[in-house]
């Protein structure tokens, strides 16, 4: 069965992934500090790596390889709440959204599928995480899933036990306040084999594989 994987996922040293607010002018919020070594050319994956070649941004580069579709919270796709009262809105990507797979954006509000030329087509789902695994399955023509966050979204996936990989990248920053990954997954790495490394940029990743 195929996987559900979680990559770049960024830490704060204090355990935050996100900020306290998105709005359209600041789509990180507060937490710019945490993003500030984020390079997005390397979502291209396999097909190229940004040069200087470097162990981050290997690292980083698995992001697309064996995808076949992502799920991701509402606020990863724009900074609206309640009803979809602007309909012009098609994410923060422009007309070139990277992920070029069906996309399930997870919203109370439903909304007709957006698809893009490039092969992007976002779904609008009310579920729980099971069913909208279950959903993004049956668009990812045997792919992995890719979760694509926010913390929230991970948090709800982790704690219904459905995340077979997890990489986090711990940032050496403090925001003091956020939103974390972490509340109510006491015991989770009992379930995981985690291996650790530090690079050069002082940037910590960790990858955590499902033990079978």
């Amino acid at each position: 069965m195929s996987k559900v994987r979680v990559h770049n996922l960024f830490i704060s040293l204090d355990g935050f992934s996100a900020g306290t607010y998105v709005t359209a002018d600041e789509p990180i919020g507060d937490a710019r500090a945490l993003f500030g070594r984020f390079d997005g050319r390397v979502i291209n994956g396999v097909h190229h790596v940004a040069e200087p070649i470097t162990a981050d941004r290997i690292f980083a580069s698995a992001w697309g390889q064996g995808i076949g579709a992502e799920i991701m919270g509402r606020r990863k796709f724009g900074p609206q709440s309640g009803p979809w009262d602007d309909d012009d809105w098609r994410g923060w990507w422009g007309d070139a959204p990277p992920f070029r797979t069906p996309v399930v954006v997870l919203t109370h509000y439903e909304r007709a599928p957006l698809a893009f030329d490039n092969g992007t087509v976002f779904h609008f789902l009310d579920a729980d995480p099971a069913t909208a695994l279950a959903f993004a399955r049956e668009l990812a023509d045997g792919g992995d899933i890719r979760l694509g966050g926010g913390p929230s979204t991970v948090r709800q996936f982790l704690a219904a036990d459905l995340v077979d990989f997890l990489h986090l990248v711990t940032v050496p920053v403090v925001l003091g306040e956020g939103t974390s990954i972490w509340p109510g997954t006491a015991g989770l790495a009992d379930g995981f084999d985690i291996e650790t490394l530090t690079t050069g940029s002082g940037l910590t990743h960790q990858f955590w594989n499902r033990r079978r």
